[in-house]
């Protein structure tokens, strides 16, 4: 009986957390690192990488690119190219105290993602988003792992 390949786990990364595994690497570029080997997708919207671009581009970031000998531009497209785009979904409001937030959910939800990969308290406050549960990157990579 043939065997019915698995789907991989499908991972929507909040804005600071993509920023981390792209910048920092640690636990966070453990999840980037995974979908470069193409064992998890990583779905994004336009949204969230406008967010991500932006917040590159603050000055407060420019000594940890220069140091690690990155450019703005080329890090963004590398992450852009590795994400599979996804149109948001009109969702209601759900997080009042940080509405920007919704992109995050908005994104997750248009791509069915198995997980929502944050640090951010108001979205690790939910614990799930419709079916979809919030977790940290360290608890991502341990969902993966198995």
């Amino acid at each position: 009986m043939p065997t019915v390949p698995s789907r991989a786990v499908r991972l929507v990364l909040d804005t600071n957390t993509a920023l981390s595994g792209l910048l920092w690497r640690g636990t966070p570029g453990k999840l980037i690192d995974a979908a470069k080997r193409q064992e998890v997708e990583l779905f994004s919207s336009t949204p969230l990488l406008a967010e991500l671009l932006g917040v590159m581009t603050r000055s407060k970031f420019a000594d940890a690119l220069a140091v690690r000998g990155l450019q703005v531009q080329t890090l963004f497209e590398g992450y852009a190219a590795l994400v599979q785009l996804v149109v948001p979904a009109q969702i209601n409001p759900t997080i009042a105290r940080d509405p920007a937030d919704d992109a995050v959910l908005a994104c997750a939800l248009a791509a069915q993602a198995d997980y929502i990969v944050s640090g951010d308290a108001h979205l690790l406050d939910l614990k799930r988003y419709r079916e979809m549960p919030v977790v940290t990157a360290a608890r991502a990579v341990q969902l993966i792992a198995r």
